[in-house]
């Protein structure tokens, strides 16, 4: 899953930075939770009704050429809408993450060199295109709720509701050449008299 389905020019109240010098070889794990005042941010901006519960924990390991891979879940409870029923509902939401990080002006070479990889194997999966370190930091609460965000069902619906159309009985005169069967046509219509000479 890729967090670029997003665009980066939303303000985003979850931040949890970390600098990638401060990663050791051994990689670092880090546990992050959004609070109160964050979570009803990010309901509003999600268009939710409240989001109950947010969390992640990432796995992060320096890799080759300055890049960074990025591994762990994010979890949350947010309320909605039934778009059946309209009653409040619960969905809990758990996404998996796995995602390569590299320096901002290395985005597209590392891009290009994925596509050249997958082109001869097409069966081969092939990894999502990598997300920007920026100014040498990796924000994992703006990466949490990117995928938290891409995680929400936009049609939530409560178990076993079903919908039921409004019932009408069918009117045979309803079709769109009923109105034609309202107009009277006279089959002889009659002649005008021509007006005589005088």
């Amino acid at each position: 899953m890729t967090a670029r389905d997003r665009p980066d020019t939303i303000a985003n109240p979850w931040s949890a930075r970390i600098a990638v010098v401060q990663i050791p070889e051994t990689g670092l794990h880090r546990d992050i939770e959004a609070d109160e005042t964050v979570r009803t941010a990010l309901a509003k901006l999600a268009g939710l009704r409240d989001i109950e519960s947010a969390r992640a924990s990432f796995d992060l390991k320096p890799g080759r050429h300055d890049s960074v891979h990025v591994r762990g879940r994010v979890s949350a409870r947010v309320g909605q809408t039934c778009v059946v029923s309209l009653d409040p509902i619960e969905n809990d939401i758990v996404e998996d993450v796995d995602l390569l990080f590299v320096p901002e002006d290395r985005v597209e070479a590392f891009a290009a060199a994925i596509d050249d990889d997958g082109d001869d194997q097409p069966d081969r999966h092939v990894p999502d295109a990598p997300e920007p370190i920026v100014n040498g930091v990796i924000d994992l609460g703006r990466l949490a709720t990117d995928v938290l965000f891409l995680g929400i069902d936009p049609y939530p619906r409560k178990p076993d509701v079903v919908f039921e159309p409004p019932s009408s009985a069918v009117d045979p005169e309803d079709h769109p050449f009923a109105a034609l069967k309202a107009l009277k046509i006279d089959p002889n219509p009659s002649r005008g008299k021509k007006p005589g000479r005088g």
